[in-house]
């Protein structure tokens, strides 16, 4: 197979997912794609912004997964990048492990902590309803 095609071929299976924010979040998510491939767990591949002026020392990604009813099937948080220098932007992957992605179901992430450098205080945004009022807006589609 060639490169050209392997990468068509993988195109066929990404899905783009909804990205909620939390109206005070120091972090932006952006250009957020989820691939899946044959016998692998899917990936969440994502870019994530600093929009402070200060250095962050680590953030983290909140993902549910809702099926085609709109129901929640599962909900998966892991560590982004650590080290995000003030206005950067860098990219990053969250493997999503927990449950099997059918082809009729959604996925909604964001960001929802974040911990300044040389401080121990996190902000924490809370995502649950955002996620919730993007999963009823795509039942509505």
């Amino acid at each position: 197979m060639t490169m050209a095609a392997g990468l068509l071929a993988l195109a066929a299976v990404t899905t783009e997912p909804m990205v909620v924010q939390a109206p005070d979040s120091p972090v932006r998510m952006d250009h957020a794609v989820v691939v899946n491939t044959d016998g692998n767990p899917p990936v969440l591949i994502y870019a994530a912004t600093n929009l402070t002026d200060n250095e962050l020392e680590q953030f983290t990604v909140l993902v549910y997964i809702y099926d085609a009813t709109g129901t929640l099937k599962a909900r998966q948080i892991a560590p982004g990048r650590r080290t995000l220098a003030a206005r950067e932007t860098k990219y990053s992957a969250m493997v999503l492990d927990g449950i099997t992605i059918e082809p009729t179901f959604f996925v909604v992430t964001g960001v929802n902590q974040a911990q300044r450098a040389g401080t121990e205080t996190w902000w924490r945004g809370d995502l649950q309803a955002a996620a919730e009022g993007a999963a009823a807006k795509r039942q509505k589609k």
